[in-house]
């Protein structure tokens, strides 16, 4: 009697990879990393600022996107192409909000705290 029928031969459909319109391309490799600076839903469309530490005259900002995800969606800033090193990201204020350490080859994550307020006015959309 077939007992296992009705049961696996489903598990082909899941693949590891990321379904397409989640799947972030990321330029890294050798000394060139990347940060990728997760937001609440509040900060969506807004540009968040970074800069290398001790340059804060160097600023490049980037937009929170809504990316789609397996059980939801996320919200995050992806920057990459990010020599490695030391950055500041920037809120509303004068002094940085935090610095994050950039190593060459790898994805550095930060998360945005809730209580802090972007410098940079939202997007025309």
């Amino acid at each position: 009697m077939s007992h296992d029928h009705g049961h696996g031969h489903h598990h082909h459909h899941h693949t590891l990879a990321p379904s397409g319109q989640g799947t972030v391309m990321l330029n890294i490799g050798g000394g060139i990393g990347a940060l990728i600076i997760h937001t609440s839903a509040r900060e969506h469309g807004h540009e968040i600022e970074i800069s290398p530490a001790g340059a804060p005259d160097q600023r490049q900002h980037a937009a929170v996107r809504a990316r789609y995800v397996r059980g939801g969606v996320t919200y995050c800033v992806v920057i990459d192409s990010l020599p490695e090193g030391r950055y500041a990201v920037w809120a509303d204020g004068p002094d940085p909000l935090a610095e994050v350490l950039v190593h060459g080859g790898h994805v550095a994550e930060f998360t945005w705290p809730e209580h802090a307020i972007p410098g940079r006015t939202l997007l025309s959309v």
